[in-house]
């Protein structure tokens, strides 16, 4: 048994499939599923409720969908890291969702153990794309070639902090990581935004796995 058991919340619209990968989980060692809800508006209420560590959040649902329950979480600072698990591949449906602060995206017919893999990577604070995900996501960040050879007009600090954006640190931890101020964090990061003429965190993220800062 691990030292540390990862609490997962299962959020899709679909019975049958909480039901595998329920299923699926509750064989693993270092997991358990602590609830489940069949749309986004019932997904943030029992994340509020339960606490769990992890939401696996399916992005097309009646009422709320995933994307408006993401924005609800984040808007609402609960720490959980939301998985998207969806069967929607096209870029109008992942990078809003990435937007909207999933820690992760990945298709439906994932490998199980890939999944229980991906669970554990966003639980330890990774943004956590499949390969295609990740691709598309970029070249709709790269129109206009965002962040284009600017990475040499970073501080140290500057890539201290982009490396840990790219872990997943909220601005209050990576203020704790480097002992800094959260609004000096806020600072750095506004300017490595503007560096690298990137719009947001998700896109810093990218970039710094792209170009070896991640951890």
């Amino acid at each position: 048994m691990a030292d540390k058991t990862i609490r997962v919340l299962l959020v899709d619209d679909h019975q049958v499939v909480r039901r595998g990968l329920r299923t699926f989980l509750e064989v693993q060692d270092d997991i358990e599923v602590v609830g489940e809800a069949g749309d986004g508006a019932e997904g943030v209420a029992l994340t509020e409720e339960l606490r769990p560590d992890v939401v696996l959040m399916d992005v097309k649902m009646p009422g709320m969908d995933g994307v408006e329950a993401l924005r609800t979480l984040r808007e609402r600072d609960n720490p959980a890291r939301v998985l998207i698990v969806t069967s929607f591949t096209e870029q109008r449906t992942v990078v809003p969702a990435l937007r909207a602060g999933a820690s992760g995206y990945v298709y439906k017919d994932v490998d199980p153990e890939a999944l229980a893999g991906a669970i554990r990577s966003v639980h330890a604070g990774h943004v956590l794309l499949q390969s295609e995900v990740a691709g598309a996501l970029l070249s709709h960040d790269e129109v206009g070639g965002a962040g284009t050879g600017r990475g040499g007009t970073l501080t140290e600090r500057e890539r201290e902090v982009l490396g840990l954006i790219a872990d997943g640190r909220s601005n209050r931890e990576i203020a704790r990581a480097l002992v800094l101020s959260e609004k000096t964090v806020k600072t750095h990061v506004s300017n490595i935004l503007m560096k690298l003429d990137l719009a947001d965190r998700t896109q810093a993220a990218l970039w710094a796995v792209r170009h070896g800062l991640s951890g």
